[in-house]
């Protein structure tokens, strides 16, 4: 027997459950990078407890498309927390209030019926609005391209156990690998460092051996990468922790710098062994 076909004395509450929530949405909509943006109120009705903020999102924009209004413009891709495409801030804080978390993974089972939500982009000077929600991360994929990878001999797979590498290095390099380079950790830093990021990036391969020939050129690329794209610097707040959705932890950040004073006192001497100023 259906839900629809059951016990007219209990129909009251089963009726409020399939009603749904109404939920009052603040959203941020600009027509362009160059255009002046601005917040426009919504209100979205029929939300059930097991959606997703983005699955809202979408219902706004179908109600948006019958209306004959322009939709909303948001980036998403996987929805199940993987690739940080849908990266939003959620109410005050990149992918919303709760820690370890995309945005695609928030739960509808969060708000209460009538609750207002505010949505808009992440904000900073080398993430340039696209639409409305959406904006250019480029920037990370030009400090990727500086050295966030390995160069070798390509060919069959060597052997598991040809290079050796210790567990907590190997437990080190695996924890920084995680990063999905959302961008959220630059959202969320008052001073809009990408720190988290990159250090991310580097530490992922000074953990390994693998990752040792080209260590201190790798370093040296990508924050000189960072600092061109112009990211501010890192001073230790650590909002970029409690908004990763991964959990990064800023040690790598201390990893960073030390690979970097590494690497600039070996190019200095480098220089002074050559006769050179």
């Amino acid at each position: 027997m259906s839900d629809s076909s059951a016990s007219k004395g209990s129909s009251a509450p089963k009726d409020a459950a399939t009603k749904g929530m109404t939920i009052h949405l603040k959203i941020w909509r600009q027509a362009g990078r160059q255009a002046q943006g601005r917040f426009v109120d919504y209100t979205v009705h029929g939300i059930q407890q097991e959606m997703s903020l983005l699955e809202m999102l979408d219902i706004l924009n179908e109600d948006l498309i019958r209306k004959g209004d322009e939709a909303i413009e948001f980036d998403s891709d996987c929805r199940e927390g993987i690739c940080g495409t849908c990266g939003l801030v959620v109410s005050g804080v990149a992918h919303g209030k709760h820690a370890g978390t995309t945005t695609c993974e928030i739960r509808m089972r969060q708000y209460q019926d009538g609750d207002t939500i505010t949505v808009e982009p992440f904000r900073a000077g080398p993430f340039p609005i696209i639409k409305d929600l959406v904006v250019d991360r480029e920037a990370f994929d030009r400090i990727q391209r500086k050295g966030g990878f390995i160069s070798t001999n390509v060919g069959s797979a060597p052997d598991g156990n040809a290079v050796l590498v210790p567990k907590d290095c190997a437990d080190n390099a695996m924890d920084a690998a995680t990063c999905i380079g959302c961008g959220a950790c630059v959202a969320a830093c008052p001073n809009a460092s990408a720190s988290l990021f990159v250090s991310a990036k580097i530490s992922q391969f000074a953990w390994l051996p693998q990752g040792a020939p080209e260590r201190g050129r790798r370093a040296l690329a990508m924050i000189a990468q960072m600092d061109s794209e112009g990211f501010g610097d890192c001073s230790n707040h650590g909002e970029c922790e409690a908004v990763c959705p991964k959990q990064i932890s800023i040690q790598n950040i201390a990893k960073m710098r030390r690979e970097y004073i590494k690497a600039a006192w070996v190019g200095a001497d480098k220089v002074r062994s050559s006769g050179g100023d």
